[in-house]
């Protein structure tokens, strides 16, 4: 499992910009390759479909050996979208990213405790 997260600006204070990137490869073959920039200057981030009024991200990978006979399947997270929300969802290969939006750290952490919880000891955990 590897997981990155991201608050963007203190409480009650703007945020500033951050650009990240992750690449993930096996056996040579691209799994996944994934970019996002967040900010003032960013076009429509903070947008509604990108992260509306949210201001934390979360963005899991768990890979599985066992995702390759049995992925898992697409899962939505998080029943009150103003505490955020989150997805998993399984690409072609041994991997499943994430994505979780939450208006502050705090919720953000729960919401993503919650999915762990309801994915299995297995799945998700650090």
């Amino acid at each position: 499992m590897l997981r990155e997260e991201q608050i963007l600006g203190r409480s009650g204070e703007p945020p500033g910009q951050v650009a990240t990137r992750l690449t993930v490869r096996r056996g040579g073959r691209t799994l996944l390759d994934q970019a996002a920039e967040h900010g003032p200057g960013e076009p429509g981030w903070d947008g509604p479909a990108v992260l509306a009024h949210h201001r934390a991200i979360r963005q899991p990978l768990v890979a599985a050996p066992d995702f390759e006979i049995k992925p898992p399947e697409v899962q939505p997270f998080g029943d009150v979208p103003e505490n955020g929300r989150a997805a998993l969802t399984p690409l072609a290969g041994p991997v499943a990213p994430g994505i979780a939006v939450a208006p502050d750290g705090l919720r953000l952490r729960h919401l993503f405790d919650t999915a762990q919880i309801i994915l299995g000891a297995g799945v998700g955990k650090s």
